[in-house]
């Protein structure tokens, strides 16, 4: 049962933004303060990449640990009201991902994808090198089949 109102819950979920999110914003200025020059949101790429970065051909998708259902993440948890909903929804936003990583790797981009709760992390490691890699896809590579 939940806690609150279905009202204040539907209030409450409206306000959840899909673009221009906090652990987005810490990852751009993180990544700007390093030099890198970039684009957001590029209508013209599928799933519209919340980073692309064009020199390197890649593109950084910052996804949320709900929202995309991080494996093994303390913050995807599935509700426990309405889960026939819940599972639906979430299970559609990760086949979408897929679709849209394979699309973009075909049409020659490397795609990362940076989870909410790497971010932070990721920015405490500021004069360790191998984050830029792990950005940029050097080291890490987040391949979709």
């Amino acid at each position: 049962m939940d806690v609150v109102s279905k009202e204040k819950r539907s209030k409450m979920m409206s306000n959840i933004r899909g673009k221009n999110t906090k652990p987005e914003i810490l990852m751009r200025k993180y990544l700007f303060s390093l030099g890198y020059r970039f684009r957001i949101h590029r209508k013209d790429l599928p799933g519209k990449p919340d980073i692309v970065l064009p020199k390197y051909k890649t593109v950084i998708f910052i996804h949320g640990c709900f929202w995309h259902q991080h494996p093994d993440c303390k913050d995807a948890v599935m509700p426990k009201s309405n889960t026939e909903f819940w599972e639906n929804k979430l299970k559609k936003n990760i086949e979408r991902d897929t679709i849209y990583m394979i699309q973009l790797q075909k049409a020659g981009w490397n795609v990362r994808v940076i989870w909410e709760c790497e971010v932070k992390h990721i920015i405490k490691q500021r004069m360790n090198p191998i984050v830029t890699n792990i950005c940029l896809g050097k080291v890490a590579n987040h391949e979709f089949q």
